[in-house]
């Protein structure tokens, strides 16, 4: 019998607790009944509605809040499509030009996100001025980098997948878009559901490239409201507020990967 990894478990989970620690610590002084965000004053909801403080009261924090899912919805409704359309492409395009592209659409991925956000920034002054700064920049800078998300996790479930039920439905007399439409996009449900889901998570976390693409309060989002307020006396409310970034994040990547688990059940029920 193999000894079971005990030093490496342990490094593991002292990793885990390290990081989570500190937001866990966040989380609980959103629920504080006094203004500290120090000293634990008995449990209240007063920072989430309420009070004139709040998140839902505070017109500040609650236009961030919007933005913060405006940007990210609009991101994933975009970048979506965009990914499976590319990842069905480079399965299908050959030889070295095929190799060449999919690796530039990594890029993305390898690109340092401060080197990201400054070069979107220049485009859009620069080259691309029909483009306001804010939301509409904001948009395009994150499915920029999105992308790539939905183009490594379609691609890694086409692999799985195969030609052969392609193939098949082709020898029966489907064309090749309705082969791909009947097909193959239901098999890609649970990759494709899943890659929106770290798209939505993703854009709503993104600090950076949020902030080079804000011109004004007007586009704020949770991040930049959460970095620029905390050097000035916060109160409990900003605690709250990225609570509920944290919970928005939590529970799109819950639901991505609730569907992985549960689709490809019902899909190999279908095909016996």
């Amino acid at each position: 019998m193999r000894r079971r990894p005990w030093v490496l478990a342990s490094v593991t989970w002292a990793y885990i607790v390290w990081s989570l620690v500190p937001i866990l610590v966040a989380i609980q002084f959103s629920f504080n009944d006094g203004r500290s965000r120090s000293t634990w004053q008995g449990f209240s909801l007063q920072w989430y509605f309420g009070s004139s403080g709040s998140v839902a009261e505070d017109p500040s924090l609650r236009l961030a809040l919007v933005n913060s899912l405006v940007v990210a919805g609009l991101t994933t409704l975009i970048a979506t499509p965009l990914g499976v359309a590319t990842a069905l492409g480079l399965a299908r395009w050959r030889g070295r030009a095929g190799r060449v592209v999919g690796g530039l659409t990594l890029l993305p991925l390898a690109t340092p996100e401060i080197v990201m956000g400054s070069a979107l920034y220049l485009v859009f002054t620069n080259l691309f001025l029909f483009v306001p700064l804010g939301q509409p920049a904001q948009v395009l800078g994150h499915v920029t980098f999105s992308v790539s998300y939905v183009v490594v996790i379609v691609r890694s479930r086409l692999a799985s997948i195969g030609t052969d039920y392609e193939e098949a439905a082709r020898d029966l007399g489907c064309g090749r878009l309705s082969a791909v439409r009947l097909i193959l996009l239901p098999l890609l449900t649970p990759a494709v559901f899943a890659g929106a889901m770290i798209v939505f998570a993703s854009s709503m976390d993104d600090f950076v490239i949020s902030a080079f693409l804000s011109p004004d309060a007007s586009s704020v989002t949770v991040p930049i409201k959460l970095y620029s307020s905390v050097r000035n006396a916060p109160t409990p409310a900003l605690n709250a507020l990225a609570t509920l970034l944290v919970f928005a994040s939590l529970l799109a990547i819950f639901l991505g990967w609730l569907v992985q688990r549960r689709l490809p059940e019902r899909n190999a029920v279908l095909r016996h």
